[in-house]
């Protein structure tokens, strides 16, 4: 993988609950910054546990790997110049915290904060009824625990905005991060 030198890459860590809003957010994020000459990739939690996490379950140690190889991911891709969206629950502290010893200073997290009734009326893909109804064990929110994070940089209220909103503040945040990029539409 060639190095893009024109921008500077960072990673862009969403999480929260699922249905939260995460995955939308990522992928208006991404369309956005290639609007505007930027090259950006997703990496979403559960595109990640089809291919390369398939192997893991949801216990709190397999939750933990799952971060770990998200993170190192990201990382390879911000060596490479590349402004890389995550989208995972991450539900622990400690799983944050090694997402962001692994990726380092350019670890930009975004706290995309919604009400556990909200996403549970959401459930686009029914995992909350299954998860009530024993279905599905460890499941965030309902048999496995979230901790409300301590000190994200942003915290995003999607029970409140649309997505579009909720996208434009993250990228007004992150915009001034990427300072020094030459942006090929707008730097002529």
């Amino acid at each position: 993988m060639s190095r893009i030198p024109d921008q500077k890459g960072m990673v862009v860590w969403l999480y929260g609950l699922s249905g939260a809003g995460k995955t939308t957010i990522s992928l208006l994020l991404k369309q956005q910054l290639e609007n505007d000459g930027f090259f950006a990739v997703c990496l979403d939690g559960d595109v990640l546990r089809s291919g390369i996490n398939k192997d893991l379950g949801f216990a709190e140690d397999d939750r933990e790997e799952n971060i770990r190889r998200a993170a190192e991911i990201a990382r390879l891709m911000l060596q490479n110049n590349i402004i890389t969206i995550c989208s995972f629950i991450t539900p622990l502290q400690k799983h944050r915290a090694l997402a962001s010893a692994i990726i380092g200073q350019s670890f930009t997290e975004v706290f995309i904060e919604c009400p556990l009734d909200v996403c549970q009326a959401r459930d686009v893909k029914g995992l909350y009824k299954k998860a009530s109804a024993n279905q599905i064990i460890h499941f965030t929110g309902i048999s496995s625990s979230f901790e409300v994070p301590t000190n994200p940089e942003l915290i995003i209220l999607t029970a409140a905005e649309s997505p579009a909103e909720s996208m434009e503040k993250v990228y007004n945040y992150i915009t001034p991060l990427l300072k020094g990029t030459i942006n090929t539409k707008t730097d002529r």
